[in-house]
């Protein structure tokens, strides 16, 4: 009943789109537009990309902290590494850049060389009073001599905060607006402002300015992601329009699937922009992604159509015999493929989930778009010409074919076990991998801004900030002098930790009010006594000037401290070490009965929100295959044929995950993906192969190696076509400035090849090996649904 029902439904279909063609087309225009109308709502990210759901802890805690604190992602660095800076025209130059920034509505504060103040005793009115180091301008070398040896020597609380002691390189810290961090207006400020100001400074004083930051960063990093979607969309186009005519010898077919995936990155863009998303690292991947997978759905179709008119010369009969026994093929391929991306909508991260959204809905678009328009179009085209249908022979390709045979024939051992040692080798591989919890290791390392990253860490250990929350769960706690001691204790471990910097906290801005009651010794750089505290904290509450100070370190309720750290570009494992070590520090100085002391900042999070998804990834990719099961079971109706057909999809994600255990690529964020989407489309091959030997069964009374071998010579085309249009097409993501996205690429690419190869090999060998238990008629039930009708038994049914 259900068989009668596709084939009408079928049947129904192609009469209505030939019979309806104009107002489909008029159809397909409209909507056209009203997508490309949503293309104002796309948004591109100010923020890294929150790997966690919201309500998981490390989110919370994090949240709980900019409440408490503000944006902690707020600081842009300038730097100069150069002698020739200390002298008095470049040294005011560098102070007359610093202090213009400070005229722009965006810019909060701004700390140079001339903003440094000492903190200086006044006897008389009992305070402490600040006394810039530049008064007005430098006059003179001589005044600059002073200034570097006050800076270097006389006060460390400024040490690796705007200089480098040891290496003499000179930083300004510009911080900007809290409420304008994660905006457009960042990004106008940093391109339209900073940049051309920054550049004019290096041309007229010979100066190389090192820029970095998170804000500065975010951007820059971000305009590489949009400026790689056109280069993506233009590279998969000219790759795969090549291959195209490359297997049709034919502009007419070629420009005909250009325009129709052309059209589906248009409602991928219009998807996005409908559903308000964000383009993030991932969803820039889709439109490309549309067009390589869009190009083997045209293939098919045309493929199929100049088969047919070849066959018997009518066009219209042709054209309905296309979306009658390719629709349903294409249908449950481009189904199983969507399924794949799917399973990211089940996670609880947002990222996976919008990219899983619109991943799927934009592969079911481009089906239905190359279902409408290519029988539509060649209604209203001439017969193809003979050149072009010279293709159809195939002979070029009849070597790899008969190879395939032979190996299946022949070679059933060998197969088997190269399998096995495949298998055994890609374990092994499998335990080398490493996870990366890296917020900048996927960022281009060609760019100015990633250069300016290392130079960064190398000079201050790093630019990511981790944060240290502490709750004395009371007012006024955090002055508490047991309170100073603890933290004091704690920055301790963080000073010898070779991947952090200095930290920056109340605890400093104390040492440096005894230094100053004491007249600036540098000796006395350190925590007061109790005895000598009452008399600093009095100086201290007389004085205006530690207000300022005070406020970017203690909440206005003195409850809440923060001490903050800025991190290098390390691993997870280095970093859960170090996570590990501060927690028994603070597990040692800071009771919890009287303090609540919590680890945060974006680094942190991003690490946490990496290690969340690989805990995922099983998850994930489970329910790939588990929902692909069920469209096999529910196609074939066979329990033992679902075991059959995971085998050669699983075996080419094994060798794939050893190969990343081989090669040194992490699991991250973007090699995630790679496995659900490898097996989404790979399992395609896996369906078109088991339809056609199951025809062939039908068509061959149930004689097993005469079915396996008809199955093997019909499909072998088809699948190398496309396997050849994936492997090329995922390889356009390998010109990628970004890390991750270039693994991604290649790793798809080689596991889609390895996929054919198996599913070409290791699927007919174990039909044969396993003829007895699966291949008869009581396994292998009549399908729910025909994938290929019967009847259509010609070399393009499979496809």
């Amino acid at each position: 009943m259900f068989k009668l029902f596709t084939k009408n439904f079928w049947d129904v279909t192609a009469r209505l789109i030939l019979r309806n063609k104009i107002t489909i087309l008029v159809g397909i225009i409209l909507l056209t537009v009203f997508f490309s109308r949503q293309w104002d709502n796309m948004r591109f990210t100010y923020t890294e990309a929150n790997l966690l759901p919201d309500d998981h802890e490390v989110n919370v805690i994090y949240n709980n902290f900019l409440k408490t604190f503000g944006e902690e992602g707020n600081l842009i660095v300038l730097g100069v590494k150069d002698s020739t800076l200390f002298t008095v025209e470049k040294l005011n130059a560098w102070n007359r850049l610093s202090e213009d920034f400070k005229q722009y509505d965006e810019v909060e504060s701004v700390v140079s060389i001339k903003d440094l103040q000492k903190l200086v005793k006044d006897n008389v009115n009992e305070k402490f009073e600040l006394e810039p180091f530049i008064k007005d301008t430098i006059a003179s070398l001589a005044q600059i001599n002073v200034l570097q040896d006050e800076l270097f020597k006389k006060y460390p609380f400024y040490d690796n905060f705007l200089f480098n002691k040891n290496t003499k390189t000179i930083r300004t810290a510009i911080y900007l607006k809290k409420d304008i961090v994660n905006t457009p207006s960042r990004k106008d400020f940093i391109v339209k402002v900073l940049v051309p100001k920054i550049e004019a400074f290096q041309e007229q004083n010979n100066l190389d300015v090192r820029v970095s930051g998170m804000p500065y960063i975010r951007t820059l990093n971000s305009q590489n992601i949009i400026d790689e979607i056109s280069e993506f969309v233009i590279a998969a186009l000219l790759v795969t329009s090549l291959i195209f005519f490359f297997f049709f010898r034919s502009f007419r077919a070629t420009f005909i699937s250009l325009i129709v995936v052309c059209i589906g990155v248009m409602w991928t863009l219009g998807i996005l922009g409908l559903l308000n998303y964000e383009i993030t690292v991932l969803t820039a991947l889709i439109p490309p992604l549309i067009i390589v997978i869009g190009i083997p759905n045209c293939i098919f179709l045309i493929n199929k159509y100049q088969h047919e008119v070849k066959l018997h010369g009518n066009k219209v009969k042709s054209l309905q015999r296309v979306i009658t026994k390719i629709g349903n093929a294409t249908l449950m391929t481009n189904v199983t493929t969507a399924s794949g991306f799917a399973t990211f909508i089940l996670t609880e991260s947002k990222l996976l989930k919008e990219f899983g959204v619109v991943a799927s809905l934009s592969i079911l678009a481009i089906f239905i778009l190359c279902l409408l328009i290519i029988p539509i179009i060649y209604t209203f085209l001439p017969y193809p010409k003979d050149r072009h249908l010279e293709h159809l022979n195939k002979r070029w390709i009849g070597g790899f074919v008969n190879w395939m045979e032979y190996m299946v024939r022949k070679k059933r051992i060998a197969i088997y076990a190269s399998s096995v040692v495949l298998l055994i080798v890609s374990m092994i591989g499998i335990y080398q991998i490493k996870i990366s919890g890296s917020l900048i290791e996927d960022m281009p390392k060609k760019t100015e801004f990633f250069k300016d990253i290392r130079f960064f860490e190398e000079e201050f250990n790093g630019i990511m900030p981790l944060e240290i929350m502490i709750d004395t769960k009371r007012k006024k706690g955090v002055m508490k002098l047991s309170t100073l001691k603890s933290m004091d204790a704690l920055e301790d471990v963080i000073i010898e930790t070779p991947e952090l910097s200095k930290p920056i906290s109340v605890v400093s801005l104390v040492k440096y009010s005894k230094q100053a009651y004491y007249n600036g010794n540098p000796k006395y750089y350190q925590l007061p006594t109790s005895q000598e505290n009452s008399f600093i904290l009095s100086y201290a509450k007389n004085s205006t000037s530690n207000v300022g100070l005070l406020n970017n370190f203690v909440d206005s309720t003195g409850q809440y401290a923060r001490i903050t750290t800025f991190m290098k570009d390390i691993g997870t494992d280095k970093m859960e070490r170090i996570e590990e070590n501060l927690q028994n520090k603070i597990n040692k100085v800071f009771p919890k009965e009287r303090y609540n002391v919590t680890m945060t900042g974006k680094a942190l999070v991003f690490q946490k929100g990496t290690n969340y998804l690989v805990k995922n990834l099983a998850i994930s990719l489970s329910l790939a295959i588990f929902l692909i099961s069920l469209f096999m079971a529910y196609m074939f109706r066979s329990g033992r044929m679902i075991i059959v057909s995971l085998i050669p999809n699983l075996l080419p994600l094994l060798v794939t995950a050893g190969l990343m255990g081989y090669l040194g690529v992490p699991i991250k964020p973007s090699t995630i993906l790679v496995f659900s989407i490898a097996f989404g489309i790979s399992v395609d091959d896996t369906i078109h192969f088991l339809a056609k030997y199951r025809q062939e069964l039908q068509a061959n009374h149930w004689k097993i190696k005469t079915s396996v071998y008809g199955a093997l010579r019909e499909t072998g085309v088809s699948m190398f076509y496309t396997s050849i249009v994936l492997f090329f097409g995922f390889s356009v993501f390998t010109i990628s400035n970004f890390g991750g996205t270039v693994a991604l690429g290649a790793l798809v690419s080689i596991t889609l090849l390895f996929a054919m190869l198996s599913n070409l090999l290791v699927l007919p060998s174990l039909l044969l090996s396993l003829e007895r238990s699966i291949a008869n008629k009581q396994v292998l039930k009549e399908p729910s649904i025909n994938i290929i009708p019967e009847g259509d038994d010609d070399e393009n049914t499979n496809s």
